[in-house]
């Protein structure tokens, strides 16, 4: 075992002040480590085993004593020859315990062969939908598949690397880097709750929170993130790359429902639910879409087009604190009553 990925239990008011220290409680390891916010991490420790003389297994129950220790922060981790084996052994971790994917070829192929599709990072919901339609619903059916199937369904290049990987050939590496500017705003439900639709509410209200910060701050963000805390403490992540950099609350929202629908999360109860704003940058690198600008310029659009920050102001002399969620009354009614206010990027 070379690569550990690792993901911390952490509280979920200081996310982001308790991850930095934790990369760096790794890096006393390896200088080796890929962050994966909001809770994870990559630690190539090829290097560590030959300077400390131990194995992974054992380099990771230390990483796990000094985290309690330093940081009273459990952790779950999974260990493989490469990031992409050691992402899958990590779905069947558990804090406390370290699961292992075994290095001979022929064991990792056993591994791997009984596993779901989706159990492969990169595997999104409807690569495996479109993978199951056609009776290869197990990795090791996908390995057995013909490249020429594979490459028909998903195209060339994501045929022949998703052979690659359902067959235990992991070409990743750690890439090290430092966790991005990001801001995070969290909806703790009232109780633990089973109802789509109060989930889709609390985000809702998140989204809103979201964008107004933001545009606060004159900025846009390239990646959002939805962390789900359940009843049993345990925590469900889902990253998405936007396809444009933005601030914009709708274009959030719609990016949220996509992930909480992704996780498909219907038989769980919740506690509470997070969204994380990455990659952030100056609102310059926002699209410009001139062609609308130019009918607005020429009244086409008039007055049934909002602007963002009008209408944040707006909120604010009307309720005080004036974007749902953010403590305000606006943020109770979303929560409460499921009530959605005016979309602040709306064109009617």
């Amino acid at each position: 075992m070379t690569i550990l990925c690792i993901r911390f239990q952490l509280p979920p008011t200081d996310e982001a002040a308790v991850l930095p220290g934790l990369l760096g409680l790794l890096e006393d390891f390896t200088p080796v480590v890929e962050a994966l916010p909001p809770d994870g991490a990559l630690a190539d420790l090829r290097c560590a085993e030959r300077y400390f003389g131990r194995g992974a297994v054992e380099l990771a129950s230390a990483i796990r004593v000094r985290a309690l220790a330093h940081h009273g922060v459990d952790c779950a981790i999974g260990a493989g020859p490469g990031p992409t084996l050691a992402r899958v052994a990590l779905r069947n971790a558990r804090p406390g315990v370290t699961c292992t994917v075994p290095e001979q070829p022929d064991a990792v192929a056993e591994f791997l062969a009984g596993k779901p599709v989706d159990a492969l990072p990169g595997v999104g919901a409807a690569t495996a939908r479109t993978l199951c339609e056609y009776g290869m619903d197990t990795l090791g059916l996908v390995a057995a598949a013909p490249l020429s199937v594979l490459q028909r369904l998903v195209g060339a290049r994501a045929g022949r690397e998703l052979r690659e990987k359902a067959s235990g050939i992991d070409r990743g590496r750690v890439v090290p880097n430092a966790v991005s500017r990001s801001l995070v705003t969290e909806r703790p439900l009232a109780r633990d709750e089973s109802d789509p639709e109060r989930h889709r509410r609390a985000l809702l209200s998140a989204a809103e929170e979201l964008g107004a910060r933001l545009r606060a701050l004159d900025k846009v963000c390239r990646t959002l993130t939805l962390t789900v805390r359940r009843t049993d403490s345990a925590s469900t992540a889902h990253s998405h790359t936007l396809t444009a950099p933005t601030a914009h609350s709708a274009a959030l929202t719609g990016a949220a429902y996509a992930m909480y629908d992704a996780l498909d999360l219907r038989p769980a109860r919740v506690r509470a639910l997070a969204l994380r704003a990455e990659g952030l940058g100056p609102v310059e690198r926002a699209p410009y879409r001139p062609a609308f600008d130019l009918l607005a310029a020429q009244g086409s659009v008039g007055p049934r087009r909002r602007d963002a920050r009008a209408v944040g102001q707006l909120r604010r002399q009307a309720y005080g604190r004036g974007d749902p969620g953010d403590g305000g009354p606006v943020g109770r009614v979303l929560d409460g009553q499921g009530r959605a206010g005016v979309d602040d990027q709306s064109v009617a």
